[in-house]
């Protein structure tokens, strides 16, 4: 919901939702709604999901561990995140993650300025439903190809390989 102020308040379950990456993205405010200063989701992904080392030219991120874990790899070094944990990420330094464990992670992702959720709507589809996607998701052979056709139009650049297992 977003008053005649511009507040916005997003009860669980409310919002778009889209399946991307094998994950659940929630959108909790976005770039229409904060005349484009920040982005948030609250963001469920499986373990094993990673992605490669890459760097967003047009925003900063920043994420806020819930449940699970997550290395990531921040530059130079490398960070073992649990329950609690936040990373900032200034524009453009390279980075990539690993979700780690047996079941899934959620964290909170800010990006400054908005836009970046467009990225994951355009190459996900939308959420059927609040949860993991299955068989009814996208395989990664419909949705790799999308990353690489739209991402560099949101300042996503493939830099190098990802986390390995």
């Amino acid at each position: 919901m977003v008053d005649s102020t511009g507040v916005v308040v997003r009860r669980p379950g409310e919002g778009p939702a889209t399946w991307a990456m094998g994950s659940l993205f929630e959108h909790l405010v976005g770039a229409e709604e904060t005349d484009g200063l920040l982005g948030v989701s609250l963001v469920t992904q499986p373990p094993g999901i990673a992605t490669p080392l890459h760097r967003h030219t047009h925003e900063a991120e920043a994420f806020l561990v819930l449940e699970g874990h997550v290395t990531y790899r921040a530059g130079d070094e490398t960070y073992e995140l649990d329950d609690g944990c936040f990373i900032w990420l200034p524009r453009s330094v390279p980075h990539a993650f690993r979700i780690r464990g047996t079941s899934p992670t959620r964290f909170v992702a800010f990006t400054a300025p908005a836009g970046l959720m467009g990225l994951y709507d355009e190459v996900g589809v939308p959420a059927r439903e609040r949860r993991l996607p299955g068989p009814d998701g996208q395989s990664p052979e419909e949705e790799l190809p999308k990353w690489a056709e739209v991402g560099p139009r949101y300042g996503l650049e493939v830099i190098g390989p990802g986390i390995p297992e």
